[in-house]
């Protein structure tokens, strides 16, 4: 069967199980979009690059959520038909210059992605034409594979390889150029099977022996759990869950994490350590760590206090290699499956520590709990709400929300206030702005293809929000149910609080340039002039009632609420 290059892209992805495309189209993609015409994928309009390659990656992570509930018998969807991929078409070197920032965010999330990008035609690069550009190197730091796709008879091999490299642990995204005289070209050629994606595998015997023995031998052994586990799905928490049990360990979420990693309302769970050098050093001071699926456990700047101590006895565990050993050294190393490597681990631990030694190990636990224990923060103060209030109120009114957050500064009261579980948190672990907006219609979009009942609800600080207000019109355009909350304050406050980490003092003893919103931007209008129901929070005993509207509308609601940064 003769077919053309676009068509057999197209035909590539749905072979492999894609249903949905994102993008911002442009001239040299004009043969992929006259071919998505007669396609069964749908196609996602975002209004900016950088948006659709944010909610493709949404979209990637909760599809990931979607497979490995199937995988686990967790719910009836067929695991064979979701592809935990999310998948953007850019427009030549400057829509894919606009895709960086969230291409960033993606790979330092793990989200598992195929960006693609038309380009000039070969015969015609040479000339160096508006808008061309090398997006091989343009890409190339953000992915774990970039080409260009030199022939029409090429293309089913590459579409194949990006795929698998996507998908393949660790996850992330890659990118492939396709020039527009291959879109056009006519081929022979078909699309070839994806094969299984293998995992980590189980990890090296003499590795897991040695971690089992080091952890029977600890005093007081630390688990500073990371986002591979969360990804790996139900079964890796209950994992890390049963492991921590058997090792009487004290458990912490890495610093940035963004997924659910343990049981929050679990007795040995202490929360996520902090940004702050000093309190996360206090916390990983012990005599045995052990790090898992880890990748963002370092502080933004410069720590002045050492984060892991030198005689502490560490141990390594996860699907990436680059990881194993790379914030501090590692005594013990496992390269493998989470799920597969922590089960493991606690059959052989519970054989390994009796009950006596580990009820002593838990009382060390609980001690520690005591002694970190702090009074809960108003919900209220000087007539505005508390970021732990909002937090709270987000846990009375939507337990059961799948939280799709980026609100630096707002995130960790809410992490403190809402016992999350497996599969119920996503967010960015990369930093930059901007992608937790485009990251929430992309799970929506998830979601509403699934056949999904869980209320998707975008927890996206101000900072971020405004970066890119204009996604709600894909979330309006594709009848989204979707809830996003604003915590507003009115400023870049991470910026603040770093500069005092940075030059010292509290952050309110500085001055400050170019961090206020002032005057305040109307986020309820603006999500208004898009096409959503946009409505501000007057009151701070109205918001529950708000909250509860808003999660019953129609169609996406934009909640914007007033905070203090006290």
């Amino acid at each position: 069967m003769v077919a053309t290059g676009a068509d057999l892209f197209i035909d590539s992805l749905e072979s492999y199980g894609v249903t949905t495309l994102f993008g911002n189209p442009g001239t040299t993609e004009l043969p992929l979009m006259q071919s998505l015409v007669e396609s069964e994928l749908e196609y996602v309009l975002g209004l900016h690059e950088d948006v659709a390659v944010g909610a493709a990656a949404g979209y990637a992570m909760r599809r990931r959520h979607h497979a490995n509930e199937s995988a686990t018998g967790t719910d009836d969807r067929d695991a064979g038909n979701v592809l935990p991929l999310g998948v953007a078409n850019l427009h030549l070197a400057g829509g894919l210059a606009h895709g960086l920032g969230n291409l960033y965010n993606a790979d330092v999330s793990g989200a598992p992605l195929l960006v693609t990008s038309g380009t000039h035609s070969r015969d015609y690069q040479q000339e160096e034409p508006i808008l061309s550009g090398d997006l091989v190197e343009m890409a190339e730091p953000f992915t774990k594979w970039s080409a260009e796709v030199k022939h029409v008879d090429a293309l089913p091999t590459m579409v194949r390889r990006a795929v698998r490299t996507a998908l393949t642990p660790p996850t992330g995204p890659v990118f492939l150029a396709i020039p527009v005289d291959v879109q056009t070209e006519e081929t022979t050629a078909s699309p070839e099977p994806l094969g299984r994606i293998p995992t980590a595998g189980r990890g090296d015997e003499a590795a897991i022996q040695e971690a089992a023995a080091a952890l029977a031998d600890a005093d007081e052994p630390v688990f500073v759990l990371g986002d591979e586990i969360g990804r790996s799905g139900p079964a890796a928490v209950e994992a890390a869950v049963d492991l921590a049990e058997a090792a009487g360990a004290r458990v912490h979420n890495e610093i940035l994490a963004y997924e659910a990693n343990f049981s929050t309302d679990h007795d040995q769970w202490q929360g996520a350590l902090s940004t702050k050098a000093p309190g996360s050093a206090a916390a990983m001071d012990t005599d045995t760590l052990v790090f898992v699926g880890c990748s963002t456990n370092t502080t933004v700047t410069r720590p002045t206090t050492q984060l892991v101590p030198d005689e502490a006895t560490r141990i390594h565990i996860s699907p990436d290699a680059w990881e194993l050993g790379k914030h501090a050294p590692a005594e013990t190393a496992v390269i493998g499956d989470p799920t597969a490597v922590l089960s493991d681990l606690a059959d052989r631990v519970s054989d390994a520590v009796d009950d006596g030694e580990r009820e002593r190990r838990l009382e060390s636990v609980r001690d520690w709990a005591n002694a970190h224990d702090t009074e809960p923060a108003p919900e209220t103060i000087d007539g505005l709400l508390t970021k732990a209030g909002l937090a709270r109120a987000f846990d009375s009114v939507a337990p059961d929300a799948l939280v799709v957050s980026e609100a630096i500064t707002a995130s960790p009261p809410l992490f403190d206030e809402f016992e999350f579980e497996a599969n119920q948190l996503l967010g960015t672990k990369g930093g930059g702005l901007g992608y937790g907006l485009p990251a929430s219609v992309g799970a929506a979009v998830a979601e509403q293809e699934a056949g999904g009942d869980r209320s998707v609800l975008g927890y996206v600080g101000d900072g971020s929000y405004l970066y890119y207000p204009q996604t709600l019109y894909t979330a309006v355009r594709n009848d989204l149910d979707l809830t996003v909350v604003v915590p507003d304050n009115r400023n870049y406050r991470i910026l603040k609080e770093n500069t005092a980490n940075l030059l010292g003092g509290d952050p309110d003893e500085y001055e400050y340039e170019g961090f206020d919103f002032e005057p305040p931007v109307d986020i309820a209008a603006s999500a208004a002039a898009h096409g959503a129901t946009g409505v501000t929070v007057e009151e701070p005993g109205a918001l529950e009632s708000v909250l509860e509207e808003a999660l019953t509308t129609a169609g996406p609601a934009v909640v914007d609420v007033p905070v203090t940064d006290e």
